[in-house]
């Protein structure tokens, strides 16, 4: 650990630098195949109608996170995806290259962890990732907000997630190569009884069917919010209930096990 990292609250608004990454069309189809698109999607997958998914952002960005850790603000292999954030800017070019600079947000006490904010900010897009670090709270900071409720009402619409038993597998060549994702011991490791869907994947592929449940398209997607609340398993199929419209919707998903994301929020142009 860093002589930075062991006050967790030193890290508030620290530099973690800035990066140009490049993509080409290819990388974007191969994201939006893995998130769930199909081949009838023209407009995702085919390079001559291409939109690119505006979620597609997050997998570019995910260098900052680890940047953060590589600083020993918390446990890579304790540390969870707590939430997420996308705000869109403009939408992403079918390729080039998006620079990028990244800084430490806010940082909350939880007690026996630290919340730690990274955000990532480009012409494009900004995103904040809320990262869950056991052992590294009870520092005398603040609590920070709670979790807002899903609604009381009924849902205005209802939808199905499903995914593929290969999913994981194949997000795993959009960049995020943990271990976790596709071998069975280290998914033990961590107490799962097999290998776990990566979080943004989840959340990204719930932006396809919760689109069509607004009457919206996927790629017209200009802000996203959500909660992590338990793993995935590649091949589950899930519930998606949603409330209000495209402009500005709140959502969750949940398979029979209970939840998997919460506090969901989308909006459409």
């Amino acid at each position: 650990m860093t002589e930075l990292a062991s006050t967790p609250a030193r890290l508030v608004g620290v530099d973690l630098g800035t990066r140009v990454v490049r993509y080409d069309e290819r990388d974007a189809i191969l994201y939006a195949l893995a998130v769930g698109a199909r081949a009838v999607d023209l407009d995702l997958v085919f390079e001559d109608r291409l939109r690119v998914l505006p979620t597609f952002a997050l997998t570019l960005a995910q260098w900052a996170p680890d940047e953060l850790g590589a600083l020993g603000a918390f446990d890579t292999k304790s540390a969870l995806h707590g939430s997420q954030t996308l705000d869109v800017v403009a939408p992403l070019p079918r390729s080039g290259e998006i620079a990028m600079s990244a800084h430490v947000g806010e940082v909350w006490d939880k007690g026996r962890a630290a919340v730690y904010e990274v955000v990532v900010e480009s012409d494009y897009f900004v995103a904040r990732w809320s990262l869950f670090a056991p052992g590294f709270g009870g520092f005398g900071g603040e609590r920070g907000p709670s979790v807002s409720p899903a609604p009381e009402q009924d849902p205005d619409s209802v939808g199905v997630l499903g995914t593929s038993v290969d999913q994981a597998a194949l997000y795993r060549l959009t960049g995020d190569r943990h271990h976790i994702h596709i071998d069975p011991e280290a998914a033990a490791s961590i107490g799962q009884p097999r290998p776990i869907l990566q979080g943004l994947c989840t959340l990204a592929a719930a932006t396809l069917p919760l689109a069509d449940m607004l009457g919206a398209h996927p790629a017209s997607l200009t802000a996203l919010s959500g909660r992590f609340a338990a793993p995935v398993f590649p091949g589950d199929t899930s519930q998606i209930r949603a409330w209000g419209d495209a402009v500005d919707a709140q959502f969750d998903v949940a398979t029979a096990r209970g939840p998997i994301l919460t506090a969901g929020r989308a909006s459409f142009a």
